[in-house]
C-alpha cells in the first residue's frame, strides 16, 4: 500500500518510518510512505503556504493552491489515490474504519496546520475526512502517523504473527484481555494459574471473560454494539451489566 503524506514538515516522519513494525513493513516493500513537502508546490519565491483569513480573526489559513497542485500531481501517478484530510470534524478512526482503509491501494493524507486549510479544499478535493479523537493537535502530522500505523498493521505480512491483529483490542469490539510472561512470580504477584494449566478451552474462556470485564469497567459503551453470546451475557449480568 502507498501512503503519500502532504505536509510542510516532511522531516517529522523520518524517525517514525524507520522503527518497529512500520519500519520493517517499509523495508520489506509491503508499505510505501512518501512525505511530500507542500512548499514544493508553491509558485512564489518565498514558498508561501498560508495567508490571513478572510473576514479577520486569529492565526493563518493554509492556502488552497499548493494543496490542489500536489493532489493533482499525485493523481497523475498510479494507482488512483483516495484523498484524506486529517480533520477534527472527520469520521473518527476506529478498528473497523482502519480495516476499511486497509482494503485500499493508496491514500493521500493532507496534514493541516495553523487555523486549518481553505474550505474549498474540504468541499471539492477531499474524498474522506478522518479524526483520531476529540482533542487539538498542532498539526495533522501526528494524526497521519496514527493512520499509517493503524492501517498498515492490518495488511498481510506486516505483523510477524498474522493472528496478532485479530486478537488486538477493538478487533472484536472489546478491549484485549491481560497478558503475562515470565517470571511466573514477580515480587509476590503470580500469573493466573489458568494460563499455565495447558487447558486451551479454559484459557480461551478466561481470556474472553477478562476482555468482557475490562470492557465493562473501562468502555461500557462498546457493549451496546458488540456481538455477545449467551455465556457472555450471563457473565456480564453477574457483574451488574444490563443491556440498554
Amino acid at each position: 500500500m502507498l501512503f503519500d503524506i502532504l505536509t510542510i514538515f516532511p522531516g517529522f516522519f523520518d524517525s517514525a518510518l524507520q522503527e518497529g513494525v512500520l519500519g520493517r513493513a517499509i523495508i520489506n516493500g509491503i508499505v510505501k510512505v512518501r512525505a511530500i513537502d507542500l512548499r514544493d508546490f508553491t509558485a512564489d519565491r518565498h514558498h508561501t503556504v498560508d495567508d490571513r483569513p478572510y473576514g479577520g480573526g486569529e492565526g493563518m489559513v493554509m492556502k488552497p493552491e499548493p494543496i490542489y497542485r500536489a493532489i493533482e500531481t499525485l493523481k497523475g501517478e498510479p494507482p488512483p489515490p483516495v484523498t484524506v484530510l486529517l480533520s477534527p470534524r472527520g469520521r473518527v478512526l476506529d478498528q473497523t474504519f482502519a480495516a476499511e482503509l486497509a482494503g485500499l491501494e493508496r491514500l493521500v493524507l493532507i496534514c493541516g496546520r495553523y487555523e486549518g486549510i481553505d474550505e474549498r479544499i474540504h468541499d471539492h478535493f477531499v474524498d474522506i475526512e478522518i479524526s483520531i479523537g476529540d482533542y487539538v493537535l498542532s498539526g495533522g502530522e501526528p494524526a497521519a502517523l496514527v493512520v499509517v500505523d493503524a492501517v498498515s498493521r492490518l495488511m498481510p505480512g506486516v505483523l510477524g504473527c498474522e493472528a496478532s491483529a485479530s486478537s488486538d483490542s477493538f478487533s472484536d469490539g472489546l478491549l484485549k484481555y491481560p497478558q503475562y510472561t515470565r517470571p511466573a512470580d514477580f515480587m509476590g504477584h503470580r500469573v493466573p494459574d489458568v494460563l499455565m494449566s495447558g487447558d486451551h478451552a479454559r484459557i480461551a474462556r478466561w481470556r474472553r471473560e477478562r476482555s468482557l470485564a475490562m470492557t465493562f469497567k473501562r468502555r461500557p459503551d462498546f457493549l451496546s454494539v458488540v456481538r455477545l453470546d449467551e455465556k457472555d451475557a450471563e457473565f456480564l449480568n453477574k457483574m451488574g451489566w444490563r443491556p440498554e
